[in-house]
């Protein structure tokens, strides 16, 4: 076995979509996305014998060099893709990602895995030198509908407010369009602009949204669903179709979407395309706890519930400490933001 870069997309994707828990936070076309920003990217595989012609992959991690103010760090969002149950492989990737941040001048290497949250996988990887971040890398508890199920079944699941607002916007005759034109996103980030004011969050520049959606776009893998009544935007849902799994990974609605409730059709929508591309699991991302009712994600919490679907707990971020001393700062720094962050 030897550890090399990864150079080819499609054995890449190939090797990533072929696991199950796999999603777009370790597909290729993400680093490609940040690449466009000007971001250093490691992308590096496991395979059986690398003088073979064809050689057989083991694993897979994909990471982004950070260089905030808190601290240099390599981040390893949604991996490594591997058989867990492997010692010897874990021990060899684990012993890679160290290495690879070392050679990045990075002060921690922050990984946040496809495992959920047990016992068994916390042990796997305090057995490999890393303990609990101070903070998350990427979303750690999701909300999660089965779309094994037939549209019957989810409607039927479906709090009769989600299903209300799904019959009201068929019988008054709502439009969906969907688009894969990264221009499209300049109207997404207008509004969502609108909503970031009403709801009191940061929003994601156009930049970042545009090269975004253009990087996963480029191979159908990016759509953009709005919404409309009689000819006016209600509600925009950018999704991400990769693997076995469809993503609601950002959303905007007007003021006249929200009043309508626009959003509810576009994911009915979403999940029927994502059935039609043999996609099993659709993830709403994000939610907090039903006794959080403080949160400030508390409402879209209760919103992404409506749906019926499972509630998936990741084994939360974890860092590998490569500069103690420095790594000290970081902690400081994060954990004073988690605590003015969740008053």
């Amino acid at each position: 076995m030897k550890i090399i870069d990864a150079e080819n997309r499609e054995k890449w994707d190939k090797f990533v979509a072929s696991h199950p828990e796999a999603n777009f936070l370790q597909s290729w076309d993400f680093y490609e996305f940040h690449k466009s920003r000007g971001k250093k990217v490691v992308r590096r595989i496991a395979v059986d014998d690398p003088a073979k012609k064809s050689p057989k992959i083991l694993a897979a991690y994909a990471g982004v060099v950070e260089t905030a103010k808190r601290g240099r760090h390599l981040a390893i969002a949604g991996g490594p893709i591997m058989d867990y149950s492997d010692k010897k492989l874990v021990k060899a990737i684990f012993e890679d990602i160290r290495e690879q941040g070392k050679a990045n001048n990075c002060v921690f290497v922050r990984v946040r895995p496809q495992l959920e949250r047990t016992e068994k996988a916390y042990k796997i990887f305090k057995d490999n030198g890393l303990k609990p971040a101070p903070t998350f890398l990427s979303v750690e508890y999701a909300a999660v509908l089965d779309l094994n199920k037939s549209e019957e079944e989810i409607l039927k699941n479906m709090h009769r407010r989600i299903r209300y607002a799904v019959n009201n916007a068929r019988n008054k005759g709502f439009t969906i369009e969907k688009s894969t034109d990264p221009k499209d996103i300049h109207t997404f980030y207008q509004i969502q602009s609108q909503t970031a004011k009403r709801q009191s969050f940061v929003e994601f520049s156009e930049d970042y949204l545009t090269k975004q959606f253009a990087a996963f776009a480029k191979n159908g893998e990016a759509v953009l669903y709005t919404a409309k009544y009689d000819g006016e935007i209600l509600a925009q849902n950018f999704m991400i179709f990769y693997g076995n799994e469809a993503s609601y990974h950002y959303a905007a609605s007007t003021a006249l979407g929200t009043k309508l409730s626009g959003s509810p059709i576009l994911h009915v929508e979403a999940m029927k395309d994502a059935r039609a591309r043999g996609i099993k699991r659709y993830n709403l991302w994000g939610i907090v706890g039903e006794d959080e009712k403080n949160h400030r994600f508390y409402g879209v919490s209760f919103f992404k519930r409506g749906f019926g679907g499972d509630e998936l707990k990741y084994l939360p971020a974890h860092d590998m400490v490569l500069k103690p001393l420095e790594y000290q700062k970081t902690k400081l720094i994060e954990e004073v933001r988690k605590k003015i962050r969740h008053t």
